[in-house]
């Protein structure tokens, strides 16, 4: 347990980090020689990178963790998307290098999106097929927490770093202070997931294989035998890997720019937000072992509808309260939707398939669904005389999406997970 947390712990502190940071510094830093406007766009270009490059460490990683275990993956995993971190934090500025510098920030971003495809659902898949029948969602809801406990962490070591910085100071190095911490995350991650064993479920799967002198799956079978499920799961995981962007990246832009809110204002609220939804990735996991996977995902994704269609208008109210209590109802949604994803994911494939399928189903979503929406956003406020009202519609649909996609999926919670299906 302690293992997969750390490693999503580490994943989402880095994320939310070069997050907020690409919504209000890198725009500076590594593309000045574009107006304001096109330096935020090719800012929130560079998730791009990443994204693109999960779904290849996905099919990279989930291949290899379904033939040699998924113990082994996630070691090589884990320190390659640390020093992918650390590496970021080390990085010149345009002002030092010129273009090689945001060349630098595409290529390590590229490199650590291809760690992140098979570290998620890597450490999803080796914390559920640990865990006992009938508390398989709860295990993935203590999983998930490390999400929102990572992004308190970096939105508080940002608000620190911005409150007892001057600008200049923040600009010239503060910002780093984030990615060179996330080396500890690594260490500590390491020591702990050197100790683990690979999954019973896992085990079994490779001995029935060998009795019966089948043919071990080949790289993207999944895709052959169960196409279907695939995609059911990529548009099931569209809601959550899109508002997330919505909510906690382009946010934090129109907060700043479009509504002239402090940098330590919109910090503060990612913290109390990011906060407030800790419990709900428990909670989520615990109810979907009581009521079923499905049912308490759909309560996860008509939580993140209302957000959606309500985000924007009450952030323009310039009520802090209020905006506060939107992105908390949008990021509970999220986390209860993770809390149940790891169980719900797993559950809907065969153990030889089962990380190939799952780190598919994740990373599609996250490079269909994710990597535009910043950029779509920005583009959209440009470009639209009511960009507010079409993010939300934006935002409305994926849920819609989303939800379709969950009806159609079994219900499998109360199958053992060693049964393949």
């Amino acid at each position: 347990m302690a293992s997969g947390t750390f490693g999503t712990a580490l994943e989402w502190f880095d994320f939310a980090v070069y997050g907020t940071l690409s919504a209000t510094l890198f725009p500076t830093l590594f593309f000045p020689s574009f107006d304001a406007n096109t330096a935020v766009l090719a800012s929130f270009a560079t998730f791009g990178a990443g994204m693109l490059a999960r779904p290849l460490g996905g099919i990279v990683f989930g291949a290899l963790g379904d033939r040699i275990g998924r113990r082994n993956v996630l070691m090589f995993t884990l320190v390659l998307m640390g020093l992918s971190s650390v590496l970021i934090g080390l990085l010149p500025t345009y002002a030092a290098v010129g273009i090689v510098a945001p060349a630098l920030l595409v290529s390590l971003r590229f490199l650590q999106g291809f760690a992140l495809g098979g570290e998620a659902s890597g450490a999803q898949i080796l914390v559920v097929e640990h865990a006992p029948d009938g508390r398989r969602g709860m295990f993935g809801g203590i999983l998930a927490i490390g999400s929102p406990v990572a992004q308190t962490l970096a939105s508080v070591v940002l608000t620190g770093l911005a409150a007892f910085l001057s600008k200049d100071a923040f600009a010239a190095w503060g910002w780093r202070v984030p990615f060179l911490l996330g080396v500890l995350l690594l260490v500590v991650g390491m020591f702990i997931r050197r100790r683990i064993e690979e999954s019973s479920a896992f085990k079994e799967s490779k001995q029935r294989a060998a009795e019966s002198d089948t043919p071990q799956e080949r790289a993207l079978s999944v895709l052959r035998r169960r196409p279907g499920t695939v995609i059911k799961l990529v548009l099931s995981w569209a809601a959550p890997t899109g508002l997330f962007w919505i909510c906690v990246t382009y946010a934090v832009n129109y907060m700043t720019k479009e509504l002239h809110y402090a940098n330590s204002v919109t910090f503060s609220l990612l913290i109390m937000a990011n906060l407030i939804s800790v419990p709900a990735a428990i909670f989520g996991g615990r109810l979907s072992d009581h009521i079923g996977r499905k049912k308490t995902f759909i309560i996860a994704l008509t939580m993140l509808g209302i957000a959606a269609g309500t985000m924007f208008p009450i952030m323009k109210s310039m009520n802090f309260a209020a905006s506060v209590a939107v992105v908390a109802l949008a990021l509970c949604g999220i986390q209860a939707a993770a809390g149940t994803q790891a169980a719900f994911f797993s559950e809907s494939l065969p153990t030889s398939m089962r990380y190939t399928g799952s780190a598919l189903g994740m990373t599609f979503a996250g490079l269909i669904f994710g990597a535009p929406i910043p950029f779509v956003a920005a583009w959209i406020f440009q470009n639209t005389s009511n960009g507010t009202f079409a993010l939300s519609a934006i935002g409305v649909g994926l849920v819609v999406i989303s939800i379709i996609a969950t009806i159609l999926l079994p219900e499998n919670y109360k199958r053992p997970l060693h049964e393949d299906l």
